[in-house]
């Protein structure tokens, strides 16, 4: 059974001559443990897409069901658990006079859970940072680590969903390729289900086992790994984002 579907997504935005249809009746599935991307320029669709599904976004039609329960705009505590949200930003998505500790104790307070400071322990060493980091502040880490202690609040409930918008685009080259093998293995090592935005065909082929391609609010094509390091694809907008991108992603070396 697919850990994610979503049928009929129509999100729009305002009102008479304000109004603008974002998302266009899309519809996909999601297996568990599958990355599954959505790919496509800058304002065609694919945030809203991701919001849609994290709840942040209310203003949407159609059915989102997520582990096999059908939900609505607005999420239950328990619903909103199973998926956590990495953000492009890991400097303005962290609280500047919050310690990284305390960054990671509020979801578990907001969840009453318990063991708080072993969890949060553990969950940075699940990031590649040493416990001691929790005493630190944001502005005292390099972008990697911040970025790091974003995935470790997405981690800390335990989440069996992470979705993932332009988790790189904010780091240079040689962090990127960092934080993606690290997202590959935790995805592996958790068991996780990943939904992943970007504009980067490079990223996308590293990372993802299908990919939905978007322009102008619609899915013009889903394409396989395979389909896109071959270059066999069908929509000649697919071809036109490898074509942009095929230089880069030989130089980067990430689709290895």
């Amino acid at each position: 059974m697919s850990i994610i579907s979503v049928n009929d997504l129509a999100v729009s935005f305002g009102s008479g001559s304000d109004f603008k249809q974002v998302v266009k009746s899309v519809a996909f599935n999601v297996e568990p443990g599958e990355t599954f991307g959505l790919v496509g320029e800058s304002g065609c669709g694919k945030s809203t897409v991701l919001g849609a599904l994290a709840g942040r976004i209310k203003g949407w039609s159609g059915s989102v069901s997520i582990d096999g329960e059908t939900v609505g705009p607005k999420r239950s505590r328990s619903q909103l658990a199973k998926q956590q949200m990495v953000f492009q930003d890991p400097f303005g998505s962290l609280h500047p006079r919050h310690t990284i500790g305390r960054t990671l104790l509020e979801p578990l307070e907001i969840h009453g859970l318990d063991q708080r400071q072993e969890r949060v322990e553990q969950v940075l060493r699940d990031v590649g940072l040493p416990p001691a980091f929790r005493h630190r502040f944001p502005h005292q880490l390099s972008g990697g680590q911040r970025q790091r202690v974003a995935i470790a609040r997405a981690l800390i409930l335990k989440p069996r969903i992470l979705l993932l918008d332009e988790p790189t685009s904010a780091l240079d080259v040689s962090i990127q390729a960092e934080i993606l093998n690290l997202l590959k293995d935790l995805r592996v090592r958790e068991k996780l289900t990943y939904v992943l935005v970007s504009h980067d065909m490079a990223v996308i082929a590293h990372l993802c086992n299908r990919v939905a391609v978007m322009q102008d609010g619609v899915f013009v094509e889903v394409a396989s790994r395979e389909q896109l390091l071959s270059g066999s694809v069908e929509h000649p907008y697919t071809s036109t984002l490898l074509d942009g991108s095929r230089g880069y992603v030989s130089t980067r070396k990430l689709a290895s």
